[in-house]
């Protein structure tokens, strides 16, 4: 994963001349599929798609094709020069940048060579290019696509990172108004498209930040791409020079500018050694059919990161998998990956994994019922051994006070900090009273989490205060000295003392050099734990330096460099959330959960998943379902259904097991063979795009079948249910669909009803009259089911308590064919229930690609 410095000499020079050809004071390149024009003044007057002639240029808006940018003011070029490979722009004050051009069949790939006369310039700007494409806006990584074609931008070194320069250099979040299909989902008058709107909830709850249901309201993650509702759209990446220190104000998480819980802070940025020298990236434009395939020719090409597992790509959705989240005792772990045919496993049952050089295993053990215990490495290697890739959900670089190192009782230089100021009075180890030169933004709380962390660090003692006075002297209010166990020392006036950045979880994160070291960390600790899956819960520990998506590349960059250094191979990233910085190294990311992201038994997606859905796949990277705990009470077809939705969404998601619940389902057996035969389906190839069409559709489920000759059946269920029917004596008709030729697959019914009430018996009336009694008292949540060819009392979990009776096929020739519903005993209004029933609409069978 090495990156690759392009070369500007020899064949490079010889493929960019025979590619461009001059129209008067405009310069013209081509790749396959697009030409790009640039004007004499060194703007992009056209973009073309070859094949139609389709302009993405907006007409009478070209776009500089780099900006400079010195103390916040941008320098646009007045003039280009252009010879063999190379582009010359002059800016108004003398500057001059000198651009390499190299043209790829795929792509246009652009260089900062070097910057003459420009000693202020501070940032770089590759755009913002503005096109006329509208629909789908990948703000992640900078492309915008539309039903035919897709324009977008790759940075081909760390520090040219996605959006234009802001403070942290990231993108707040927030909704916005964008109707994905207008026909379908029209604006409501009160509301224009491009509007933009404060996610949800408090700052303190994930879940609620997912608020707006309706398809047109998107949920930003970025500004690599912005929805330009006058034109269509602008796509832009920049670099910065590093070196420079600089003060921020900045809000985590969302655009909360206003004193709200998550509310901007000002922040000092240290410097780092990483300029805007040698800046280049990869301008692509292409059918959007071929968008992700071209982005991997521009990977591979480039020398950026390719994970790979099984040969494929992890971008590609054929290397899409289901992952495991793992509850409690570990005995059948390791059986039920087998028996489901799943490779990556997420251990819940270990807890949460804070890093500590110190005791980089913990206290934890790997647990088995009857006490039995097991080390992480040994557990670990045994799994690695059965095919299995086995990991911990950790808090990336959280460093808590009581379990680590670096914090306490001796506190590193190397914690990252947001203000720094002077003593400016002595101060002894008995004072309390501290005294400092000015306030420098220290009445604001730590963080911009809004957890009231305010913590000091001088020399080597941490100091806590509550806010400080607003006139001088400038004195620390409630200090409390030798905060987590670290020693009191005496000061001499001048003397530095720092702020420390806080993370979430009142604990701290490490400055960039430390970093570099806890990603080595994360490397060999993996390997040695015999580990290929880690969950980076905590992602914006990466965000805490203030150098935004760099940050994350130099630390998914080491933490790669040094896990292939001691012998890992594929690595598995999951994490809270995908950047730019971190888009090459993530495998999935498999957040949230339940049916706030997606209900297999409701058969519908959730806010929070409606909405990730929408950013990840408009930034070639899979859907996802978060995290759905597989519940005893499922039928196979909700089990089916999970699968089949997944597929057919190119969506991936974490099955929640354990076996506590996996052992007290009755359909435990049959649901496992289900998934495997789904999951076994999906390895050879046999869900082609049009089946994967069918398979998105929200009023259906589906039944997979294989033949004895290895031919796979797909079957279309129509799942009819009907919630809050009355527990009276009057029968409740509950018709059936027609199946066709096919015959009925399932039904039940369910008790509803809270503890301490029954239902005392019920009446089934079958299509040809007859009437079964079921004189057995029903608690809530329990069944009366038919499945195959008889008629059952089961328990919550579906477990057979009795067989009631055999049943006859329904005769589907009758008119109305239906079942009949009644209480056997007295009617109760603390009773519903709920009767569903499952009919098999069309058969097809799947071929093998």
């Amino acid at each position: 994963m090495k990156f690759v410095k392009s070369c500007w000499l020899g064949a490079a020079l010889t493929v960019c001349t025979v590619g461009a050809r001059a129209y008067g004071q405009q310069k013209k390149y081509s790749t396959d599929h697009a030409t790009f024009t640039v004007n004499a003044k060194g703007y992009f007057v056209s973009i073309k798609d070859k094949k139609n002639g389709n302009e993405y240029v907006p007409k009478g808006l070209p776009s500089a094709l780099l900006t400079l940018v010195a103390h916040k003011q941008q320098m646009l070029p007045v003039s280009a020069v252009y010879s063999s490979g190379n582009i010359r722009l002059r800016y108004a004050g003398g500057a001059v940048a000198n651009i390499g051009i190299k043209l790829l069949p795929q792509y246009v790939q652009l260089e900062l060579l070097s910057l003459e006369n420009a000693p202020e310039v501070d940032n770089i700007i590759w755009g913002p290019y503005k096109t006329n494409i509208s629909k789908t806006i990948g703000e992640i990584i900078s492309v915008v696509r539309d039903d035919s074609f897709a324009i977008g931008m790759l940075g081909l070194t760390d520090n040219t990172t996605s959006g234009p320069p802001t403070d942290g250099d990231f993108g707040v979040t927030y909704y916005y108004i964008h109707s994905p299909d207008p026909v379908k989902y029209p604006l409501p008058p009160h509301l224009k498209e491009g509007q933009k709107f404060k996610i949800g909830g408090d700052g303190r709850n994930d879940v609620a930040f997912y608020s707006q249901p309706e398809e047109y309201f998107r949920m930003n993650y970025g500004n690599g791409a912005v929805l330009e509702p006058d034109f269509g759209s602008s796509i832009t990446m920049h670099s910065r020079n590093r070196r420079k220190e600089q003060m921020i104000r900045f809000p985590v998480l969302p655009d909360n500018l206003d004193g709200g819980y998550n509310s901007a802070r000002y922040q000092l940025v240290v410097p780092t050694d990483a300029g805007f020298e040698g800046s280049a990236i990869a301008l692509y434009a292409c059918p959007d059919t071929l968008g992700l395939q071209t982005i991997e020719r521009i990977v591979l090409n480039e020398g950026l990161p390719h994970p790979e597992i099984n040969g494929k790509w992890i971008k590609n959705p054929a290397s899409f998998r289901t992952d495991v989240a793992w509850h409690g005792p570990h005995d059948s772990l390791a059986a039920y990956m087998h028996r489901l045919g799943l490779k990556n496993v997420q251990d819940e049952g270990w807890g949460e994994y804070y890093p500590n050089f110190e005791n980089k295993w913990g206290h934890n053990r790997v647990r088995f019922t009857g006490g039995r215990e097991k080390t992480l490495p040994v557990y670990g290697q045994e799994l690695k051994t059965q095919g299995i890739r086995y990991g911990l959900h950790t808090l990336c670089e959280f460093m808590q006070p009581g379990n680590n190192s670096h914090v306490a009782p001796v506190p590193s230089d190397s914690l990252a900090i947001m203000q720094r100021t002077r003593l400016a009075a002595a101060l002894s180890a008995s004072d309390t009273v501290i005294v400092l030169e000015d306030t420098v933004y220290l009445n604001e709380f730590g963080g911009w989490e809004g957890n009231h962390t305010n913590v000091l660090k001088i020399g080597k003692e941490l100091i806590e205060y509550e806010s400080i006075t607003t006139t001088r002297p400038y004195t620390l209010v409630n200090v409390k000295r030798g905060l987590y166990g670290s020693v009191r020392g005496t000061y001499a006036s001048g003397t530095e003392i720092v702020k420390l950045q806080p993370n979430c979880y009142r604990g701290f994160a490490p400055d960039m050099r430390l970093q570099e070291l806890y990603a080595d960390f994360y490397g060999r600790w993996l390997t040695e734990g015999g580990m290929d899956y880690i969950d980076f819960d905590g992602l914006e520990s990466c965000m805490y330096q203030g150098h935004g998506q760099y940050s994350f590349k130099r630390f998914f960059r080491q933490l790669f460099d040094s896990y292939a250094k001691t012998g890992g191979e594929y690595l598995r990233v999951m994490g809270s959330c995908v950047f730019e910085g971190n888009w090459h190294y993530m495998s999935v990311c498999n957040v949230g959960g339940g049916n706030h992201m997606f209900d297999p038994v409701g058969n519908k997606w959730g806010i929070e998943g409606k909405d990730m859905r929408y950013v990840f796949e408009s930034n070639y990277f899979p859907a996802t379902f978060g995290i759905i705990n597989y519940s005893p009470d499922w039928s196979i077809y909700d089990i089916e259904n999970l699968q089949a939705k997944s597929i057919g969404w190119d969506a991936t998601y974490m099955l929640g097991l354990s076996q506590g619940a996996v052992e007290r389902s009755g359909t435990k057996d049959a649901a496992f063979a289900a998934f495997r035969l789904w999951e076994d389906a999906r390895a050879t190839g046999v869900f082609t795009k049009e089946i994967k069409e069918q398979l998105k559709d929200m009023s259906k489920k589906f039944h997979l079948e294989k033949t004895a000759s290895g031919a796979y059946i797909l079957s279309t269920l129509r799942e009819n249910r009907l919630q809050d029917v009355a527990y009276q004596n009057e029968f409740h008709a509950i018709f059936l669909q027609k199946p066709g030729t096919a015959a009925m697959m399932e039904w039940w019914v369910r008790v509803h009803a809270e503890k301490g009430v029954w239902a005392d018996g019920l009446k089934i009336r079958m299509p040809g009259g007859r009437i079964l009694p079921v004189e057995v008292r029903l608690a809530g949540g329990e069944y009366v089911l038919y499945h195959d060819g008889a008629m059952y009392v089961a328990d919550r979990s579906r477990k057979i308590l009795r067989k009631i009776a055999d049943i006859d096929p329904i005769d589907w020739e009758s008119s109305n064919p239906a079942i009949g519903i009644a209480s056997l005993g007295a009617p109760s209004g603390k009773v519903k229930l709920e009767v569903v029933s499952v009919v098999l609409e069309n058969r097809q069978q799947l071929r093998i690609k």
